[in-house]
């Protein structure tokens, strides 16, 4: 395996060995053609191209048109996605063979039907509330909490800790070895809540996930196919459950709208979900003045794990803590 932040010394041994198979990322394996000598891939039967809707975005572009042009013209290629875009559609028709075969698993853009889909509209302040609602009401569930930055990964896990819910975030801006020891960690169960960016909703091989909590609506509706596909896989049930405040409504009508079909909503009584009013904002007081201790403390001091054994205090990366407060209210 061929990914960055891992030291290239110890990827250099395992190609010395010469495997069959060789998963990468594009930047790491352009990092290996360019510098690794003895390594190319002019003996490559088999090209696949696994989430080929992101990887033939802008920020892959060059890494993945560098690869083409080294690979073999006879070869077969592959390309998976659960959601296809003009960009595949090109791919398609510049570079592969004359003979390729489209096979589709399900219609364009939908969902399994082992899959429960709701959403749940609800006031933006009192959403920290509902979020804390249903983990609780589905305590023994595995579940992963989508947010939209990073900042809001650690600032939501640290929360829902601070409530003893055994939450841990993962998001682009932690090495490549504290992602892998936060996922490690979820999947053994230590950790029952992944809060996530949607670095989270593709690719991560995760085998059981029981519910999916959009926290934050994704912008871009196709975004929302990949995060529920995290969970109800392989023929199991899972639940999908969006917060919809009245400031991201238009992002879930255009989920809706590619779905096309209207989501059932979660009838609940407001008066019990703010029962838990004074705990969560409480937890959230005690969170923001962690991330204020964290942001003193000088760069040996941040080297040290605290009484979280991942250092919590490690995956907090706020820069301004004020941009925070609105959620006090």
């Amino acid at each position: 395996m061929l990914v960055g932040g891992v030291n290239m010394k110890e990827q250099i041994k395992n190609l010395e060995a010469q495997p069959h198979i060789i998963v990468a990322t594009p930047g790491r394996l352009v990092d290996h053609l360019c510098n690794t000598k003895g390594f190319s891939l002019r003996t490559l039967k088999y090209l696949v191209l696994d989430e080929a809707d992101k990887l033939l975005n802008e920020e892959f572009e060059k890494s993945i048109d560098e690869i083409l042009n080294v690979v073999p013209r006879e070869r077969s290629t592959y390309l998976f996605s659960a959601t296809m875009t003009k960009k595949v559609k090109k791919l398609q028709r510049a570079c592969l063979r004359s003979n390729a075969v489209k096979i589709e698993v399900a219609s364009k853009y939908s969902t399994v039907d082992t899959l429960k889909q709701h959403y749940c509209f609800l006031p933006a302040k009192y959403k920290d509330c509902y979020l804390v609602y249903f983990l609780i009401e589905k305590s023994g569930f595995s579940s992963m909490v989508f947010v939209r930055t990073c900042d809001s990964t650690s600032f939501v896990a640290l929360f829902l800790r601070n409530l003893g819910l055994r939450a841990i975030p993962i998001n682009g801006k932690m090495t490549q070895s504290k992602r892998l020891g936060a996922l490690r960690r979820f999947k053994a169960g230590e950790c029952n809540i992944l809060v996530c960016t949607d670095v989270a909703s593709r690719g991560l091989d995760i085998p059981s996930v029981d519910m999916v909590i959009n926290y934050d609506i994704p912008e871009n509706p196709k975004d929302y196919i990949h995060r529920v596909g995290r969970t109800a896989r392989a023929g199991r049930s899972g639940v999908a459950i969006s917060l919809v405040s009245q400031y991201q409504l238009q992002f879930f009508l255009q989920i809706e709208k590619l779905l096309g079909k209207k989501l059932p909503d979660i009838p609940i009584q407001e008066e019990e979900v703010l029962l838990l009013m004074e705990r969560v904002t409480e937890a959230k007081r005690i969170s923001l003045l962690k991330i204020k201790e964290s942001e003193g403390k000088n760069s040996k001091r941040r080297g040290r794990d605290d009484d979280d054994d991942e250092g919590m205090d490690k995956y907090l990366g706020m820069k301004n803590v004020k941009s925070h407060k609105k959620m006090r209210k």
